[in-house]
């Protein structure tokens, strides 16, 4: 496939789609129903959704509808449809975390993010796919199968967000719901071409759920604009009595503030590096590094080459992932004969981890973040690509090797970019920054110190807004 750039009207963002249902330029179920026919034609092919809640959208559109006529304030998302990932909770809806073992589980309640979509007036239009207990890179499980990248239905959207990148890739929906414990809301952004945003730590609750990742992942939106990553942000943050480790973060209205500036980066203090130092990256992803860096120098930034001077963080990434997973999904061995191929053997590396090793690692994690918070005395963000290569193809669990290098089959070594943000509760902003080898997309990493979600979103806009990027789409 090869890119587009699309003017057709169902292609506008969720922010100008909120826009036109408020005034009455368009209604919901008409929006609803573009995205519901959207869905239905390119899942065969994608496989991006696990359940498609056509009945209960159209209802929520014609409540949408019906508050748009009575007049009077109106939320921030009313009537613009949105995909939540299987892994999160949503009441009598199936969330089976990927898994034959989960098939038949149905949460009792909402996640407080998708309660507060739901508040805000989005409509839930179904939900989207993810790789099993959201272990892997990539998207694909024994009980809905294998979801594709809309640029190349050879190569994978990523994962474990991988449903959630597709939706929004192929134009099914403007904006997703996603989680991130180690890249996966920011891979699939790479991968497909859209925004990704990892909110810091705390700062969107994400209970209640499933156990796993418990100090790690965070939910988090992907879309089609930066502004509308921040306008999701702004409906979904802020403390919630169900999440204990949710916490008070800056005004919603920062994140918007921040979206809405000129792309002048004047004053800023900006990292760069394209490989953290010491981390393998394919050609065609430096090169686009490189011209992204040159875009942001004539934003008006101060560009410097540095990076933390952090070791290699995959082994206590792995520690305290293995550890919280096996707590999670332990319980579930008993049933492995209907786990996904690799699966077991991950969760059960997770058993020889002892309680005092992760108390260990959580303090060598401290050691860590603290590098990174003395870095960001310094710098008022890090650029870095999001992703040390582009889309592999589907039906490989890893690539084989990334700029000559091989990669350690064992889980996910190749998505390291992405692991100083979980282990350090930094946010960090994905957005397009062009295309590689065979047309397929890469991505910018935007990262910041904790709670300057408003500020990586910032800088990414900016670089939205002076590249052409985000307005590719794939053919279709």
């Amino acid at each position: 496939m090869t890119p587009l750039q699309p003017s057709s009207s169902d292609r506008a963002d969720a922010w100008q789609t909120a826009e036109d249902i408020r005034a009455g330029r368009v209604t919901s179920v008409e929006v609803v129903t573009r995205s519901l026919a959207r869905i239905h034609e390119l899942q065969p092919d994608v496989n991006a959704f696990t359940v498609v809640l056509d009945e209960s959208a159209l209802a929520s559109a014609r409540e949408a509808d019906a508050a748009v006529s009575r007049g009077g304030p109106l939320p921030a998302l009313l009537g613009v449809p949105v995909s939540v990932k299987d892994h999160i909770w949503m009441t009598d809806t199936p969330a089976t975390n990927g898994s034959l073992v989960l098939r038949d589980f149905t949460p009792p309640e909402d996640a407080v993010p998708v309660a507060r979509l739901r508040a805000a007036g989005a409509v839930i239009v179904g939900k989207t796919n993810n790789p099993e207990f959201c272990y892997r890179g990539y998207t694909d499980n024994r009980l809905f199968g294998l979801t594709r990248n809309p640029w190349d239905l050879q190569r994978t959207p990523g994962g474990s967000s991988g449903g959630a990148g597709a939706s929004v890739a192929a134009g099914m929906t403007a904006i997703a719901l996603g989680t991130d414990g180690g890249g996966s809301i920011r891979i699939p952004a790479s991968f497909c071409g859209v925004v990704g945003h990892k909110p810091t730590f705390g700062l969107v609750p994400k209970e209640p759920g499933f156990k796993g990742w418990k100090t790690l992942s965070v939910d988090g939106p992907l879309a089609r604009s930066v502004r509308d990553a921040a306008l999701m942000l702004s409906v979904m943050a802020g403390p919630a009595a169900a999440d204990d480790l949710s916490h008070p973060g800056p005004p919603t209205g920062d994140y918007l503030a921040a979206v809405a500036q000129e792309p002048d980066l004047t004053g800023l203090r900006v990292a760069c590096s394209a490989d953290l130092g010491m981390l393998p990256v394919d050609p065609d992803v430096r090169s686009a590094f490189a011209e992204a860096l040159q875009v942001l120098a004539n934003l008006g930034c101060e560009l410097v080459e540095a990076a933390p001077a952090t070791g290699h963080p995959t082994e206590l990434w792995n520690t305290i992932a293995l550890a919280e997973g096996y707590s999670s999904e332990g319980p579930l061995l008993a049933s492995r004969e209907l786990m996904s191929p690799g699966t077991a053997e991950i969760v059960e590396a997770g058993q020889a981890i002892t309680g005092g090793q992760y108390v260990d690692a959580l303090h060598e994690r401290a050691a860590y973040t603290r590098v990174w918070a003395e870095f960001f005395e310094q710098f008022d963000v890090l650029v870095t690509p999001a992703m040390q290569l582009t889309a592999f193809p589907v039906g490989l669990q890893t690539p084989e090797q990334i700029e000559g290098q091989p990669v350690d089959p064992f889980f996910d070594d190749w998505c390291t970019i992405c692991l100083p943000a979980n282990l350090t509760g930094m946010p960090s902003t994905v957005v397009p920054a062009g295309f590689g080898a065979g047309g397929r997309p890469i991505g910018l990493q935007v990262i910041g110190p904790r709670w300057a979600d408003a500020l990586t979103l910032r800088v990414a806009n900016a670089f939205e807004r002076a590249t052409p990027w985000s307005s590719y789409q794939p053919l279709s």
